[in-house]
């Protein structure tokens, strides 16, 4: 199965970043973004791919030492930016980045643990992706109507285990489907 480990905001603040996407998919080029769907808004920590069955265990129960081991903390969402030189639209996030940080290595390492490929190490960039274009486009409007967006502040009480279901219908616009597989608390939160 495809998993990662995510920060999932709750609904409040959710609701307050899909007021602000509604005003940039109002921006000039945005029907041509493929938009992310509030269901699949999340800060992902750790991508770990298609997992054997076998490791899921394992890699649940590391991920949930990780979590005890990491103090609950304040996050807001905050800005925004691109990577990809446009190919992909993202709003930041804000307040306890440091801890957020250790959190994405610790999902990071133990997903390394259970046994799965990782991949290239690099620094985690907090981001909740918005949209994606297959092309480059210019998302200066977009990252300019962001820079005022500050969301309400959360306490982050737990890391979260999420299943990605690809599209398979081919239907255009069809977009994943997120299941959460797991909940583990942090610290004093369980």
């Amino acid at each position: 199965m495809r998993l990662f480990a995510a920060v999932l905001p709750p609904e409040d603040v959710v609701a307050d970043l899909a007021a602000e996407v509604a005003v940039l998919r109002r921006l000039p080029g945005a029907d041509g973004l493929r938009w992310t769907g509030r269901p699949g808004w999340h800060l992902t920590l750790a991508f770990y791919g298609e997992v054997d069955d076998a490791l899921v265990p394992d890699l649940s129960a590391r991920l949930e030492r990780a979590a005890h081991r990491t103090p609950p903390f304040e996050l807001a969402l905050r800005g925004g930016g691109q990577f990809g030189h446009g190919r992909a639209l993202w709003a930041g996030a804000a307040g306890g980045l440091p801890t957020l940080r250790l959190l994405a290595e610790r999902a990071e390492s133990a997903g390394r643990r259970a046994g799965i490929e990782m991949g290239e190490h690099r620094r985690y960039k907090a981001h909740l992706t918005l949209a994606r274009s297959r092309d480059a486009f210019d998302a200066a409007p977009y990252v300019d109507a962001l820079a005022g967006f500050t969301g309400r502040t959360w306490t982050v009480t737990d890391l979260a285990l999420v299943r990605s279901n690809l599209p398979r219908s081919g239907v255009p616009g069809e977009q994943p489907r997120y299941e959460t597989v797991a909940r583990s608390p942090l610290g004093a939160s369980g």
